[in-house]
């Protein structure tokens, strides 16, 4: 990372990313798990404890013929000025980690399901859907699916109301926003939906140049921020063939149509390689009718969201963020 770069970045991020930068980058898959759980872990140590919720509990989702059970982590907020577990009807939320769908789990992003439990005042169910290269495209976007059904059909047991938002970052943006494109097309629409510097065309697995030409994060000179261009070839390639990248289950900006879609609630970051793609995303649902809140963050790099702890300029990124899902839930009932 140059000077000049470690400039544009918040300071407190870049020495964050100077810190956890391992001597070498990761050579295996295992590697890079291993490596994730460990910053991740470093992250939450730094978390507010006013962002923990009153009660934590995991369980899975169980095994449906081939299709195998779905670990998942419960996450509910205290009442107000309590410790006590909330059980008034609230929001749940369907949370999709991040990762390239080749790393991370429940643990790893416990500090987002944590920050949207207390802030947006909503029972989180964290997934731990499959991840490639075991299990390729489509077992991430299927278990998402599914994961999103089983919860919907059990909102009495959640948050007692009929409010069910979808939300992830990074690869977890893309299953939620091809999420809720599947909801729509079942005639069983959500709430709302929360993508956090989502990938949102995977088409060519960003190593197309006739694709790339068409997003200019993808050709930045920021080069050290966390993830990387390569990186997105790598994790893509893991995931997906070239045949299926421009399937929607993949690319949602390549859905044939995003009329009717969740409203939705998209944030950026400037200094990241995703950037544009999620922007469009945004510019996109507009032009099809659908109600959005975008924001970019200039001086913040890709996974700022779990950063809350590390940098004030993360924290109030991520709270703006929680803050804006409230107000799109509560246009959505008028």
């Amino acid at each position: 990372m140059n000077d000049t770069e470690q400039n544009a970045l918040d300071p407190d991020v870049a020495q964050w990313l100077v810190r956890i930068m391992p001597d070498r980058d990761p050579q295996t898959v295992d590697e890079a798990r291993e490596h994730a759980r460990v910053t991740n872990a470093e992250a939450l140590e730094q978390m507010d404890p006013k962002l923990f919720p009153a009660a934590e509990s995991d369980t899975e989702i169980p095994a449906d013929g081939e299709a195998p059970a779905i670990p998942v982590k419960v996450l509910r907020p205290a009442v107000p000025g309590t410790r006590d577990v909330d059980t008034a009807a609230l929001p749940t939320v369907v949370y999709l980690h991040g990762g390239g769908w080749v790393v991370g789990d429940v643990d790893t992003h416990l500090g987002h399901a944590r920050r949207l439990c207390a802030q947006v005042h909503a029972v989180v169910v964290s997934v731990g859907y499959r991840l490639a290269p075991e299990h390729r495209f489509p077992a991430a976007f299927d278990d998402a699916v599914r994961a999103t059904e089983w919860v919907a059909q059990r909102l009495d047991e959640f948050g007692r109301s009929a409010e069910l938002v979808v939300a992830g970052d990074s690869a977890g943006g893309q299953l939620a926003a091809s999420v809720a494109i599947a909801r729509r097309d079942a005639g069983q629409p959500l709430s709302a939906q929360l993508l956090l510097y989502p990938v949102t065309d995977v088409a060519g697995r960003y190593e197309d140049e006739s694709v790339n030409a068409g997003y200019m994060s993808r050709h930045s000179g920021h080069k050290r921020f966390g993830l990387t261009l390569e990186g997105m070839v790598n994790f893509a390639k893991t995931y997906v063939s070239a045949e299926d990248s421009s399937d929607w289950r993949v690319s949602p900006k390549r859905a044939s149509s995003l009329a009717g879609v969740a409203p939705a609630v998209i944030h950026t970051s400037t200094l990241d390689v995703l950037r544009t793609e999620g922007n469009f995303f945004a510019d996109d649902l507009r032009a099809a009718g659908v109600d959005v809140i975008a924001r970019e963050h200039p001086s913040l790099n890709h996974s700022y969201f779990g950063l809350g702890g590390v940098s004030s300029v993360a924290d109030a990124a991520a709270s703006e963020a929680a803050d804006d899902l409230r107000t799109i839930l509560d246009r959505a009932k008028r």
